[in-house]
């Protein structure tokens, strides 16, 4: 073989400039590791850490399967470059219950109403609507919010907001009826 195809030795190989040390904080606890900057936060979060609840669905930010919180916002897991969250807090369905066995009430409530058939999208739904319920109770509108609703006040949620707010979660069986009934049942 020639040098030219010879692989230089790990001695005089520049460093890697493609690898970040990050820390993200991932249902309260933190989690320092080397990461590729071109890894998802998705792919991290099922590969690194083993929270397989948030599910690869479109791998395209459309269906909301991999739906997780970001410092308490929701955002689709798959779109976000993982060394871009360097000291974020990350809740996933597995985080939203806390430390014990004690469900969410929205996890309770999707239970308690069925909402779920084949529960692939679940997590994500579940993750949504916990995000939607913050956004509402910080009296962020929605399309559907009626203008004359007072700035920045809480935003009633009827069916249509809960709708609005949870149209980009997709749910391939079709448990939609069931989905707003848990997210009606958990509103202040």
């Amino acid at each position: 073989m020639d040098s030219q195809h010879q692989s230089a030795s790990p001695a005089s190989r520049p460093p890697d400039s493609s690898r970040s040390d990050t820390t993200l904080r991932v249902n309260g606890k933190p989690h320092t590791l080397t990461v590729d900057h071109r890894r998802v936060l998705l792919d991290l979060l099922r590969e690194d850490l083993g929270l397989t609840g948030a599910k690869k669905g479109c791998d395209h930010g459309q269906c909301g399967a991999c739906t997780v919180l970001v410092d308490g916002r929701r955002v689709n897991s798959c779109l976000l470059f993982a060394v871009a969250l360097e000291g974020c807090e990350i809740t996933t369905v597995e985080g939203l219950g806390g430390d014990g066995e004690e469900l969410h009430p929205l996890q309770r409530a999707f239970l308690e109403r069925d909402a779920f058939q084949c529960g692939y999208c679940t997590p994500g739904q579940i993750c949504s609507a916990v995000g939607a319920l913050a956004e509402a109770a910080a009296g962020h509108p929605s399309h559907v919010t009626d203008p004359a609703a007072p700035s920045g006040e809480p935003v009633t949620l009827d069916r249509d907001e809960i709708r609005e707010r949870l149209s980009g979660n997709l749910c391939r069986c079709g448990a939609y009826p069931r989905i707003a009934d848990a997210v009606e049942d958990v509103i202040p």
